[in-house]
């Protein structure tokens, strides 16, 4: 029998090597463009304005979402861009205002109304924010119903409402969902796993140490490491870190922003779950806690 030949010396490397220089690290293939925060608000706020020119005019009044029907929803969504454009002015009344309370009479205006002015309230509105954007230093903070983020997260927040809305739109008047472009959904994906310390920190009251390696599936997915809770002075010895649980959760891409939006339940989202899997029920509902509605 012919003894195997040696691999050459290296070879690993060099193949781990190509292998990175052609896919990021966490980034699936086939990768998909990058875009500024400002396209995908851009093209979030091109999907709703394309719903509301198609919707009917019997659906404006079907009840949505709170005590708003679809013509209100339309009108709250007009308040925030008010509120958006009053933030990037540094208006305080709107830093800690609430995302609802605080829209209600832009909502209400909308009463009576043509769906065509209601369409064109909001389209203005939207065009008004749009119109800051170029040359805006997009890592400049921004504090609007007390949420404190960059501009470009904030047009991010503002991409997954919109999308959201659509849904929350489509569902009521028998329309299929729609799934946001692969580009904008990497970085709606993105964000929203680098806030889950933010929701777990709402929905439990000591935030457990736990390491969960977060695996999103389909176009405009990847994989993040999301460290949790609190780490002692201790943590940097191999032994403490081992004794950190750790869990891994699998899920798709969309439906896991449908769980950030509260438009499904964790037990909806159909994740695989290993290792600390009783951390997966606090990681998952910290994700619904993100919701702005």
């Amino acid at each position: 029998m012919t003894a195997p030949t040696p691999l050459p010396a290296g070879l690993r490397d060099r193949v781990l090597a190509a292998a990175l220089e052609a896919r990021t690290a966490g980034r699936a293939l086939p990768d998909v463009p990058e875009i500024s925060p400002v396209d995908a608000f851009g093209r979030a706020a091109d999907a709703f304005l394309d719903l509301l020119t198609v919707l009917p005019a019997d659906a404006w009044g079907i009840p949505v979402l709170r005590d708003l029907d679809v013509q209100g929803l339309v009108g709250h969504l007009a308040g925030v861009e008010d509120d958006v454009r009053r933030a990037l002015d540094g208006d305080p009344d709107v830093a800690r205002a609430d995302h609802v309370a605080s829209t209600q009479p832009a909502a209400e205006r909308e009463a009576g109304r043509s769906p065509e002015d209601t369409r064109g309230t909001w389209r203005a509105a939207v065009e008004q924010t749009l119109a800051r954007l170029p040359g805006a230093d997009l890592d400049t903070c921004v504090r609007l119903h007390g949420m404190l983020l960059p501009l470009g997260a904030l047009l991010v927040v503002r991409a997954f409402e919109l999308w959201t809305h659509e849904n929350d739109i489509r569902r009521v008047a028998g329309l299929p969902a729609s799934v946001p472009d692969a580009a904008t959904l990497r970085l709606m994906t993105d964000l929203a796993v680098r806030m889950l310390p933010v929701g777990v920190a709402r929905v439990a009251d000591d935030v457990p140490p736990a390491d969960v390696h977060l695996v999103l599936t389909g176009s405009g997915g990847g994989t993040w490491d999301v460290v949790l809770g609190p780490r002692s002075a201790t943590s940097a010895v191999p032994e403490a870190t081992a004794a950190v649980p750790e869990v891994m959760i699998v899920a798709d891409a969309v439906r896991f922003c449908r769980l950030v939006a509260d438009r499904i339940a964790p037990a909806e989202l159909g994740a695989r779950v290993t290792g600390a899997t009783g951390l997966a029920t606090t990681v998952l509902s910290g994700a619904a806690a993100l919701a702005l509605d």
